[in-house]
């Protein structure tokens, strides 16, 4: 169990309905939906709208469960860290067991639901993905080692799989692929970010690589991880499983993702930190438009 904060409040305000969907992480909701929903979309099989839509919402809730559970065990880490004060835990404005209850609930009714929905293989990769960003990534990697977002960017790595198994009932290659592609992109897209939080970081003793390793360490392993990443993105093409609109749209944007890359990678510290910025905003939207035009693809191509 995660060790309790003396600072946290003793005595928490009536929580409402905006500190329970702040638990649930929005933000990264958004990008976890997407690629869901990409997943399903992109597979060889109709889906009938009410079964797409809430394999959809399943995924919607289980991202949140884990994100609150994160949240429920990570209390005094982000009440440390200047972007997390306001959180409604370490902000006090909600009783921890609340969060924790509301975690499990929403993430076990996520996976039955799943389950009953669709199929149990896509209930069963949905369950395995809130386990090991609760587990693996939260509880074990993240105060013990510099690789916690390595080993656990697999659990954002889920969605387009299980969207993928909920229309077909299992996973094939390219579902690996997208997988793939998620767990690579991680390390860079969140060592950016990392970079100019570090002191965040550092103030709360987590082991971020750019606190344990230094900026240096740091700029060249998101050059290292940036290769396999685009040689998993352009992949689905020569192997003819996507066609030219995927194909073209991923050479494009993983051809400027390297460039950003390589700026980082080379460049000395400076406190604006504006080239790791921008790679990290990048990163984001080169998902939304990979996948995006992964969905174009299947459509036009159909």
């Amino acid at each position: 169990m995660a060790p309790i904060t003396p600072g946290l409040s003793a005595t928490p305000a009536v929580a409402d309905w905006r500190d329970f969907v702040a638990l649930t992480k929005p933000r990264v909701l958004t990008l976890v939906v997407f690629t869901g929903l990409c997943g399903l979309l992109a597979a060889p099989v109709g889906v009938h709208p009410v079964i797409g839509f809430t394999a959809i919402l399943c995924i919607a809730l289980a991202a949140g469960a884990a994100g609150a559970l994160n949240q429920w065990y990570e209390a005094d880490l982000d009440q440390l860290m200047k972007r997390t004060q306001r959180r409604p835990l370490p902000a006090g404005r909600m009783e921890r067991d609340s969060a924790l209850h509301f975690g499990v609930g929403l993430g076990g009714f996520s996976v039955v639901l799943m389950g009953l929905a669709t199929n149990w293989v896509a209930a069963a990769i949905l369950l395995v993905s809130i386990l090991f960003y609760v587990l693996i990534y939260t509880v074990w990697l993240k105060r013990r080692t510099p690789q916690n977002i390595v080993i656990g960017g697999a659990a954002g790595a889920f969605p387009p799989m299980i969207g993928w198994a909920a229309a077909t009932g299992d996973v094939a290659l390219l579902p690996f692929l997208l997988f793939s592609l998620i767990f690579l992109w991680t390390p860079p897209h969140f060592w950016a970010l990392a970079l100019f939080v570090k002191t965040d970081y550092a103030n709360a003793g987590v082991p971020m690589l750019p606190v344990v390793a230094g900026e240096r360490a740091t700029r060249h392993q998101i050059g290292l991880y940036t290769l396999p990443m685009i040689a998993c993105a352009v992949a689905p093409w020569p192997l003819g499983l996507t066609g030219a609109i995927y194909g073209v749209t991923a050479l494009v944007t993983s051809a400027l993702f390297a460039v950003l890359a390589a700026i980082v990678t080379f460049r000395s510290s400076d406190a604006a930190m504006k080239p790791e910025k921008q790679l990290f905003k990048y990163s984001i939207l080169y998902l939304f438009v990979l996948f995006g035009a992964l969905v174009a693809d299947r459509w036009v191509l159909a």
